[in-house]
């Protein structure tokens, strides 16, 4: 498999996985980088009003986990630690995700993400280390699909 249809296939993946039906993301992938856009709800909302922690979580470990199986075309990729930073509360609009690999060796990946909101503003941060698992790309949901 060349690398466009790896990376096609990397985002048949993500489009494949159950979790994303409740936040209906759009992704794209290249060597090294991914970026992510979701498009906020009150669904999203913890009680008081802004968007739960747990929505910055999921699109920066999302970015950086597939900017880092953008060079793995055998198998999945793990989160083994992921650490975030939530920088500015948001409610509405459009977070738009960039994560990209800024080292990688024989047994592990280091990505960086950073999420925006529709104005351009960083609102949380995060970096994280992923490790090849045993899983095969092609045993997983929606790859090559």
């Amino acid at each position: 498999m060349n690398e466009v249809d790896h990376f096609r296939s990397l985002e048949n993946m993500y489009a494949a996985a159950p979790i994303n039906q409740i936040y209906n993301p759009i992704m794209t992938v290249s060597e090294g980088a991914s970026q992510i856009e979701i498009e906020l709800s009150e669904k999203f909302h913890h009680s008081g009003g802004g968007v739960h922690g747990s929505v910055y979580f999921k699109m920066l470990d999302d970015a950086a986990f597939f900017a880092s199986n953008s060079y793995e075309k055998e198998v999945f990729v793990l989160t083994t630690s992921f650490t975030t930073y939530l920088t500015r509360p948001v409610s509405k609009g459009k977070l738009t995700a960039v994560g990209k690999v800024v080292n990688k060796n024989k047994t592990q990946f280091i990505a960086e993400a950073v999420v925006y909101d529709s104005d351009g503003n960083e609102i949380g941060r995060g970096n994280g280390v992923f490790v090849r698992s045993k899983l095969p790309l092609n045993q997983a949901a929606g790859y090559g699909a």
